[in-house]
C-alpha cells in the first residue's frame, strides 16, 4: 500500500482532541474533590485526613501512571508512521505489568500506612482516619494503572472521545454514591470517610470494566499479550523510568507541602488541602490540553514534519495559557464563596482565603509547564523531563519553602514555592525547546531526535 501524504494538522485538529482530554484528565481530580467536599461536612479533621490521604493516593498514582505517557508517545509516532498493528502486541503487555506494580504498590503502602502518614506530621484522629480512607481507596491502584495504560493507547491512536466517556461515567457514580455512602440512605447505614473511600474505589471499577470492553471492541489491541517480548518494550521501559524519576521529583513538592502544612496545625492542612485540591483539578484540567498536544507532536514526530510540529507546540502553548488565565478569572471571581463548598470551619476559610490568591495567579504559569511536559511526553523525550523537574526542585523549590518558611510565612511559603518552581519548569523547558525545535534548529537541520 502507498504510503499516503501527511496532511497538514491544524488548530481544528488540536480542539478536537482537546476538549474529550480535558474531560477525561479531570476524572481522577474531580472524584478527589468530591470526596473532599462531601466529607467536609463531616469536620475539620475528617477534611485533613481525606486531604492528605487523597493527595497522597493522587500522586502515587501520578508517579506510576508514566506509563500511559509512555505508551502515547510510542503509539503515536507508530500511528503516524501507518504502523498501528506493529505496536498492538505491546499495549496488553503494559496493561499487565500496571497491574502488577498497582499491587506491589497496594500492599507495601497498605503495610506502612501508618508510617507514610507520620511523616506528614499526622496524628492522633486525622492519622487514625487518613489510614482508614487510605487502606480503602488504595485497592483501586492496579485498576486506574491499568485504565491509565488503554486510555494512553486510545490518545496514541488520535481518540479522545473513549476516555472522556469513561472520565463522565466514572465521576457521574463517584457522585451519585458518594451521600449514599458517607450520610446513610434509606436501609443503608452512613460509613463516614469509609463511604467516601468505597464511592471512589467502584467509580474506578467501573471505569476500568468500560476501558477494557471498548479496546476489545473497537481497537486491534488484545487484552492478553500473546507474547511478553516486544521490540518497542525497552524504551517504553526507559522512557516510563525517565518520568518515573521526573515525578519523585515532583511529588518531593507536593510531599514536602503537605508536611509543612500539617506541622502548622490542624486548620493549615485543612486549608492547605482545599488549595491542593483546587491546584491538582486545574493541572489535570490544563493537562488535558497539553495531552492533545502530546497526541499530535507524537504523530508529527513519526512523519518527521518538524516545521508542524513546531508550530503546534506553540499553538499547545498559547491556548493552555488562555485557559489558565481564564481558569484564574473563575478563581478571582468565586474567591470568598469557593472555599465555603468544602468546609464551615471559619478558621479553614481564613487560612484558605489569605492563600489563595497564590494558587490563582499560579495558573497561567501553571499552563507553560504543563503545556511543554505534554510536548516532550509527545516526543518520547523522558530524560529532559526528569533533568528539568530535578533541577527545578533542587534548585527552586527547596530553597524557597525552606528560606520562606524559617521567616514565618507558612502557608505562603508553601505556595511561594509552588510558584517559583512552576516558573522554573516552564521556563527551562521552553529554553530547551526553541534551541532544539525551534526555526534555526529546523533550518541547519539539526533538530533534535532520536
Amino acid at each position: 500500500m502507498a504510503h499516503q501524504v501527511p496532511r497538514v494538522v491544524t488548530r481544528r485538529d488540536l480542539d478536537r482532541l482537546a476538549i474529550p482530554a480535558i474531560i477525561s484528565g479531570i476524572a481522577e481530580p474531580v472524584i478527589s474533590l468530591v470526596d473532599t467536599a462531601f466529607v467536609g461536612r463531616l469536620g475539620t479533621t475528617d477534611l485533613a485526613a481525606v486531604g492528605i490521604s487523597s493527595s497522597f493516593f493522587l500522586l502515587v498514582v501520578w508517579v506510576l501512571a508514566q506509563t500511559r505517557s509512555a505508551v502515547l508517545a510510542v503509539v503515536a509516532r507508530y500511528y503516524g508512521a501507518q504502523r498501528v498493528d506493529a505496536i498492538s502486541g505491546l499495549v496488553p503487555i503494559a496493561i499487565w505489568m500496571n497491574v502488577l506494580l498497582g499491587i506491589g504498590f497496594f500492599v507495601l503502602t497498605n503495610v506502612f500506612a501508618e508510617p507514610i502518614f507520620k511523616l506528614y506530621n499526622a496524628d492522633g484522629e486525622i492519622l487514625r482516619k487518613a489510614v482508614e480512607y487510605y487502606h480503602i481507596r488504595s485497592y483501586g491502584y492496579p485498576i486506574v494503572l491499568a485504565t491509565f495504560v488503554i486510555t494512553g493507547a486510545f490518545r496514541g491512536i488520535q481518540n479522545m472521545n473513549w476516555g472522556m466517556w469513561i472520565s463522565i461515567l466514572g465521576a457521574v457514580v463517584n457522585l451519585a454514591l458518594n451521600p449514599v455512602l458517607i450520610f446513610g440512605f434509606g436501609t443503608i447505614a452512613g460509613m463516614g470517610i469509609a463511604g467516601s473511600a468505597w464511592a471512589s474505589l467502584i467509580a474506578q471499577m467501573v471505569m476500568f470494566g468500560l476501558a477494557v470492553a471498548i479496546m476489545l471492541k473497537r481497537t486491534p489491541f488484545p487484552f492478553f499479550p500473546r507474547s511478553w517480548r516486544h521490540p518497542e518494550l525497552l524504551g517504553l521501559w526507559l522512557l516510563s523510568g525517565n518520568l518515573f524519576a521526573r515525578t519523585i521529583a515532583l511529588n518531593t513538592c507536593y510531599y514536602l507541602g503537605n508536611r509543612f502544612a500539617t506541622g502548622y496545625g490542624e486548620a493549615y492542612i485543612g486549608a492547605h488541602s482545599i488549595a491542593m485540591q483546587l491546584w491538582l483539578f486545574t493541572a489535570f484540567f490544563i493537562d488535558g490540553y497539553a495531552a492533545a498536544g502530546s497526541v499530535l507532536v507524537g504523530r508529527l514526530y513519526g512523519e518527521r514534519n518538524w516545521s508542524d510540529l513546531y508550530r503546534m507546540s506553540w499553538q499547545v502553548v498559547r491556548m493552555s495559557v488562555l485557559i489558565g488565565l481564564g481558569l484564574a478569572v473563575i478563581f478571582g471571581i468565586s474567591y470568598t464563596t469557593i472555599g465555603g463548598l468544602f468546609t464551615e470551619d471559619a478558621a479553614v476559610l481564613g487560612l484558605f482565603q489569605g492563600v489563595f490568591w497564590l494558587v490563582v495567579i499560579t495558573q497561567p504559569i501553571n499552563a507553560v509547564a504543563f503545556a511543554f511536559d505534554g510536548v516532550y511526553k509527545g516526543l518520547g523525550l523522558g530524560k529532559i523531563l526528569r533533568n528539568v523537574l530535578m533541577i527545578s526542585t533542587i534548585g527552586a523549590f527547596i530553597p524557597v519553602i525552606l528560606g520562606t518558611d524559617a521567616m514565618g510565612w507558612q502557608l505562603h511559603a508553601i505556595w511561594t514555592a509552588f510558584l517559583v518552581w512552576m516558573f522554573a519548569r516552564g521556563l527551562l523547558l521552553a529554553l530547551h525547546f526553541m534551541k532544539n525545535y525551534g526555526p534555526r534548529a529546523i533550518r541547519l537541520g539539526r533538530v533534535a531526535h532520536t
